[in-house]
């Protein structure tokens, strides 16, 4: 079992937001509030406490990020290498035995997220839980971006990136992966909805 304070939250705000027009995607705003300080408050909320640390994965902007009050961190891989540089440079700044992660750019995500992936912990053979949510033809989708991770797998992921391994799902097959499904009664079924251009973060704001 998982106690309070033996998870740190990182947020993934390290792309380059080419959807948005090359934009920085986590300081944009929703209903106010820059997503990635968003996702912050979030993690903050979740319930049970879980959650000891948070920090921020960012590339650029890091002043504005820095602002938010937790560590941010830029890749330690060169040339926007995706999430996975974003874990790696997670996994390597993480001082508890768990790590989750979450992108600046889903706001609506549960509050109840690391709670349920925790519990996958029970068993002692869960290496990562991760996140899955059903589409909009109801078929149950992973959702590697939220992932709840034990630190000693840096090394693993460390080997992986320097063969030159970029896909989440590729490092993740490697390891024990427990999926947790999200489309339980009282789900919200937009809750794992990412904005990827600013039309679709306007209209996520109306709904």
């Amino acid at each position: 079992m998982i106690h309070s304070n033996e998870i740190t939250g990182l947020v993934l705000a390290g792309g380059r937001g080419s959807r948005m027009g090359g934009v920085d995607k986590g300081l944009q705003n929703f209903h106010g509030t820059p997503l990635a300080m968003h996702a912050l408050l979030r993690l903050q909320m979740q319930e049970g406490g879980l959650l000891g640390e948070q920090m921020v994965n960012a590339n650029r902007n890091l002043a504005a990020y820095e602002a938010f009050g937790v560590p941010v961190w830029p890749d330690t891989l060169n040339d926007y290498a995706g999430p996975l540089a974003g874990f790696m440079t997670g996994l390597e700044r993480c001082n508890t035995p768990y790590m989750l992660t979450v992108p600046c750019d889903t706001p609506r995500f549960p509050l109840d997220l690391a709670r349920r992936l925790a519990q996958a912990f029970e068993d002692k053979r869960t290496e990562i839980a991760m996140a899955a949510a059903p589409e909009e033809d109801g078929q149950l989708r992973a959702q590697p971006v939220f992932s709840l991770i034990r630190v000693e797998l840096l090394e693993s992921l460390v080997v992986f990136t320097q063969a030159g391994g970029r896909k989440i799902d590729r490092w993740t097959d490697q390891h024990r992966t427990v999926l947790v499904p999200f489309d339980q009664p009282g789900d919200d079924p937009r809750a794992f909805f990412n904005t990827n251009t600013l039309a679709e973060l306007h209209a996520l704001e109306k709904s």
